[in-house]
C-alpha cells in the first residue's frame, strides 16, 4: 500500500527545507546583516513632483533613480511618503529605464513599472520589480540611500 502526501505535507517539507537551507533568515530581498553604505542621493527641498533625479548606489556601476511622485507611494518618504527610488536597470535585461508619464520605462522591450507600488512591473517582458532603495530623510531634509530592497539585475549581490 502506497502511502500519499497532501499538498499542505509536501509544502511544509519544502518550507523547512528552504528554512535548513537559509540558515533560518530570509534570503530575499532587502538583507540588513549587508552593510549597505548611506549616501546623500538629494534633498527634499530641491525635489519637484514628476521631476527624475539619477544617481550610483550603492555603488559606482549602479544607477539609481529618485522621484518625487506627488500621491503616496509604497516604501515612500517625506511628508506626503511620495519620494521613492529605485535601480534604474530593468530587471529584464538590464536597460536603463526613464521616468515619464508617472512610470518607469524600459526603452528596450517596453516594460514598465509602478513607482507608487514598489517598483512593481504591470506590462512588457521583465517578471519582477525594480529593486526598490531604501530611503531615510536627515532632520535638515537631505536624503540618504540606505539599503536595496531585491537584488539589482546582473548581480548575484548587490555588494
Amino acid at each position: 500500500m502506497a502511502a500519499t502526501l497532501s499538498r499542505r505535507s509536501v509544502f511544509k517539507v519544502l518550507a523547512g527545507v528552504v528554512a535548513v537551507a537559509s540558515g533560518g533568515k530570509a534570503q530575499y530581498g532587502y538583507a540588513p546583516s549587508l552593510a549597505y553604505p548611506a549616501l546623500k542621493v538629494g534633498n527634499i527641498n530641491n525635489l519637484r513632483d514628476g521631476q527624475a533625479v539619477y544617481f550610483n548606489y550603492p555603488d559606482g556601476s549602479a544607477q539609481g533613480v529618485l522621484v518625487k511622485l506627488g500621491q503616496r507611494a509604497i516604501g515612500g518618504v517625506g511628508r506626503g511618503r511620495d519620494i521613492v527610488a529605485f535601480s534604474a536597470a530593468c530587471t529584464h535585461m538590464g536597460c536603463g529605464v526613464q521616468f515619464k508619464g508617472g512610470r518607469f520605462v524600459c526603452p528596450c522591450h517596453y516594460s514598465m513599472f509602478d513607482p507608487a507600488k514598489a517598483g512593481q512591473c504591470y506590462q512588457g517582458l521583465a517578471s519582477t520589480p525594480l529593486p526598490q532603495i531604501r530611503l531615510r530623510v536627515a532632520q535638515n531634509g537631505d536624503l540618504l540611500a540606505q539599503g536595496v530592497v531585491g537584488l539589482i539585475w546582473g548581480r548575484a549581490r548587490n555588494i
